[in-house]
């Protein structure tokens, strides 16, 4: 299988089980207190390391450390987005397409090299 594709495909798997383990407490815990939203999330964050540590020792076969950490902005905010918005019930905001301009940015400057 293509690495760079694996790579993706468990990048956005560990995300999402991040995505939870860092800001799905504020919602389905909020009444809890803070030790009991601790020990959740790190029990999600431990899916989350499951599947993020074969991605990046697999994407480093192929890809360099800056390109992998701007992979994995691009892939954090791609997916924040929905969570916020279907989950958390935010509203959507032009400043998420800022943001996604800029990450944007971010992979020209970090993959140009790959392109020439």
């Amino acid at each position: 299988m293509n690495p760079t594709l694996t790579t993706i495909g468990l990048l956005c798997l560990s995300n999402i089980f991040m995505t939870f383990a860092w800001y799905g407490h504020l919602k389905s815990l909020g009444s809890k207190p803070w030790i009991i939203a601790a020990l959740v999330s790190w029990g999600i964050a431990l899916f989350e390391y499951l599947l993020q540590v074969p991605a990046n020792r697999i994407g480093y076969t192929v890809m360099n450390l800056g390109q992998l950490k701007i992979l994995q902005e691009v892939i954090t905010l791609s997916l924040f987005v929905p969570f916020a918005y279907f989950y958390m019930k935010e509203p959507l905001k032009l400043d998420y397409l800022w943001a996604g301009l800029c990450i944007l940015g971010a992979v020209y400057f970090i993959f140009r090299s790959e392109f020439n």
